[in-house]
């Protein structure tokens, strides 16, 4: 791949992510070439990639837009989820380091910090939060698991807003991951892989009470 390939990749990928875009979003190449700023040529390159991962799809008539999954396609993305992160964190409780696990302490103090504030940082916390779970993955030393995981991260983001994060929701990520901590620390690969699972399943349950859609007549 090209820079410019890689350029429209990661601008695009952002964008749909973290930007303005939204379910069901159509884009055009004139539109995601303004976004990126290279020309047509690197960003199919880059909306390939994007389908590859499923964060661009295209209709029969073959026009582009942000994918929009629906509840059991959500339901089948934390499952998996849950089964990579849960082997990732038993793999770690045998693997991390004192320094890693201090890291993970003063990056979950930064999270829980930005919790705590009169109105929460949700900022801060999702940056906090990704850097948390990224720690855990490294420590795992699997290059399958660093291949695997990120997308089943970041898809579902496409669905939801930080605004959609419940102050309960907020606070509950931190014990769970005060709780990582402590079973890391015990290098106790089955409580890691047990609260891991537990907190994957209960962000799935959060995450689906906000963004479920209504039942139609």
């Amino acid at each position: 791949m090209s820079r410019a390939s890689d350029t429209a990749y990661e601008k695009i990928r952002s964008f749909i992510l973290y930007g303005e875009a939204h379910p069901g979003m159509q884009l055009t190449e004139e539109r995601l070439s303004e976004i990126s700023g290279v020309s047509r040529t690197p960003v199919r390159d880059a909306v390939q990639r994007l389908e590859n991962e499923m964060l661009l799809v295209r209709s029969p008539s073959k026009r582009l837009s942000v994918a929009d999954w629906s509840d059991d396609e959500i339901d089948e993305m934390f499952t998996l989820r849950a089964m990579l992160e849960s082997h990732a964190a038993e793999r770690a409780a045998q693997r991390m380091d004192a320094d890693s696990l201090s890291r993970l302490r003063a990056i979950n103090d930064i999270l829980t910090k930005a919790v705590n504030q009169p109105a929460p940082d949700i900022t801060t916390f999702l940056d906090a939060n990704r850097q948390f779970h990224d720690l855990i993955l490294a420590c795992a030393q699997s290059p399958r698991l660093s291949k695997l995981l990120p997308a089943l991260v970041e898809q579902p983001v496409v669905r939801r807003t930080a605004n959609q994060y419940s102050l309960d929701d907020l606070i509950q990520s931190g014990t769970d991951h005060d709780e990582l901590i402590a079973a890391f620390a015990a290098k106790d690969q089955k409580w890691a892989r047990a609260v891991m699972t537990s907190h994957i399943r209960r962000a799935f349950h959060s995450f689906s009470g906000a963004t479920r859609r209504p039942a139609k007549d």
